[in-house]
Formats: structure tokens, C-alpha cells, sequence
């Protein structure tokens, strides 16, 4: 395995819209931040997120994780987070994810510093761990790992999963992870032996244009127009206009504006019934909803993030649409 010049696509957790309680499972608390592997081998650190590119230098203070390694060379999985007040805080994390220059890098890195949480280990010391399972790759993380200033070993516990849940709701974590014990690293692909349980209902759409801002929105926009893919066509899902502060809608107009294009990118173009300005299907966000209407459309969605970790392919409606599993 050439650390340094692979790409390693993490495996994908299946959703499932409530808690439950296993003997045969791990339950961990679900980590709202950027999925990350970390690739450490003599005293360097490689961080890839989930779309293979190489985020190492918008995250300097990581560049040192490899101290809590009692090892030569290891693959991690985990996420980035920023926390605040031990809970992660996605809204100033996005503010590291678009940082571009050195100099507002390192300030940041400084402001708002950000732990790497390692849930999973594929390789150590030369030897491929995917085909154990997860109990036996949790041991090698403890005894090979040793938490630090920028790191965290994801705790776990087994059975208790609904318990686990209602404690990480209470704190303002997201939801919970379940993993079945005996599970192997499925490397790039998405399994049933791991699976996400989250308080609210989300997900990730394609930015497809958006409505031009009135008001206090004259200088960037009015609401998002969204679509996923439904049996590889690109289809309209609605518009989403809550959920921006005033940064964040200053950072999606100048990404808004780097790829306007006067051509919609749906096959049918949908009645917005105001004016209109398309974008290339680029970018990626998650959005929260409380269900699917009968026509497909999204109802009553809040903009959460910008997911530039996920590509516009991943974007896919659920079916049948009231279930994400």
C-alpha cells in the first residue's frame, strides 16, 4: 500500500429512522463534521476527505496527530469537528471547509481549532485490517492510539442503542451510529452493517440556481432551487430560503456567481414563478424536512450546510420516499 499517493473511499452507513437495541451492535455517538481518513506515516499526516481530495493544509493543527500514534504507519477513519462546548458545531466548521488562503487558514485554525475524531483503523504497520471485524479493529485503535490535544477516540458501547440515542439528542449531538460487531471495512461502498439514526430528517441536494434576493437578500438571493437524482434523471425537489446567516450567504453567492450558466440543468424545467438564475450542478447541500409531498417536493426545508465532501451523484431521492432505508 503506497500511503502517500492512495485515495481510499470510506465506507457508507444505510439510514434508519429509529433507535434500537442489540447485543450484536456497537452504538456511537454521530459526529456532525467532514468525514475524514487520515493516512500518518513517518511523523506525516495525509487528510482525504470523502470525495478523495486532499484537505491537509486547510487543517494545520492536525498536522501533528501523528504523536498519539504508538506506530510507524497507520490508515484512520474519523471525523473533523469543531465543538463547541464538547458538542460539534457544523456552522463554524464551514468556515474552515471554504478557508483558501494560508494566512485566514492558519488564523482560523488558530480562532476556531478542530479535533479529529477516529471511530475506525484500516491499515497499521503494513498490515490490512479490513477483514477483521470491528470488535478486533476498536482494540488495535486503543491500544495503538492515545487521545491528545487534537484527537479523539469515539467511544462506544454495546446494546444500549435507544439509551444512547435519547442521551446524544439531550446534548445536541445529531443522532447515533450503529455498527454490527462483526462487520469488515467495506472500503467505498455503503452496508447495512453499519447504519445512521438521526433526530431529524435530512438530505443532500444538488444547488441547481437559485431566486434572485429581495430586501435585506437584494445582494445575494432569495432561495436555493434544488434537485436529486431519480433513476439517473436530475429531478426539481423545491427551494429552500431559511437557514443562511449573513456569511454563509456571502460564501454561496461568490460560489453561486463562479458557476452561473444561462442553461437549466434539468431536462423539464420547473414553475418557480419568480426570476431565475441557473447554476451548473456542482454543489452540494444538506437540507432538513419534515416529509415528501405527493408531487416529490421537499416540505418545509431549512438549509443545514454546504457538503462539499459529497458529489453531486451521491444526491439521490429515496424510494419509496418516505424511507431512507
Amino acid at each position: 500500500m503506497n500511503f502517500f499517493n492512495g485515495k481510499i473511499k470510506p465506507m457508507l452507513a444505510y439510514s434508519l429512522p429509529e433507535p434500537f437495541d442489540s447485543e450484536e451492535y456497537f452504538f456511537e455517538l454521530k459526529f456532525d463534521g467532514t468525514r475524514c481518513i487520515a493516512f500518518i506515516r513517518d511523523k506525516k499526516v495525509k487528510l482525504q476527505n470523502r470525495r478523495l481530495l486532499d484537505i491537509t493544509r486547510r487543517y494545520p493543527e492536525l498536522h501533528t496527530i501523528y504523536k498519539n500514534l504508538d506506530a510507524r504507519e497507520a490508515i484512520l477513519d474519523g471525523e473533523i469537528v469543531v465543538l463547541s462546548e464538547g458538542v460539534p458545531d457544523f456552522n463554524k466548521l464551514q468556515y474552515r471547509e471554504h478557508a483558501e488562503d494560508e494566512f485566514k487558514v492558519k488564523l482560523l485554525s488558530d480562532l476556531i481549532p478542530a479535533f479529529y475524531i477516529v471511530f475506525d483503523i484500516l491499515f497499521l504497520n503494513g498490515s490490512k485490517l479490513t477483514e477483521k471485524t470491528l470488535e478486533e479493529r476498536k482494540m488495535l485503535i486503543e491500544n495503538n492510539l492515545v487521545e491528545g490535544e487534537r484527537i479523539i477516540i469515539s467511544s462506544y458501547v454495546k446494546k444500549y442503542g435507544k439509551k444512547l440515542f435519547k442521551e446524544a439528542i439531550n446534548k445536541g449531538f445529531e443522532g447515533i451510529m450503529a455498527k454490527h460487531i462483526e462487520s469488515k471495512y467495506i472500503i467505498g461502498e455503503r452496508s447495512k452493517y453499519w447504519l445512521k439514526i438521526k433526530k431529524k430528517r435530512t438530505l443532500d441536494c444538488i444547488i441547481c440556481g437559485y431566486t434572485e434576493g429581495e430586501g435585506l437578500r437584494k445582494d445575494y438571493f432569495g432561495s436555493l432551487i434544488l434537485g436529486c437524482y431519480r433513476k439517473g434523471k436530475l429531478s426539481h425537489v423545491g427551494q429552500v430560503g431559511t437557514g443562511f446567516d449573513e456569511g454563509l450567504l456571502r460564501i454561496l453567492k461568490k460560489k453561486l456567481d463562479a458557476i452561473s450558466t444561462p442553461e437549466p440543468p434539468f431536462s423539464k424545467i420547473p414553475k418557480i414563478g419568480r426570476k431565475v438564475k441557473w447554476v451548473l450542478p456542482t454543489l452540494v447541500c444538506e437540507v432538513e424536512f419534515l416529509e415528501f409531498t405527493k408531487d416529490g417536493k421537499l416540505r418545509s426545508p431549512i438549509f443545514r450546510r454546504l457538503r462539499s465532501d459529497k458529489s453531486p451523484e451521491e444526491c439521490e431521492i429515496p424510494d419509496p420516499l418516505n424511507t431512507h432505508f
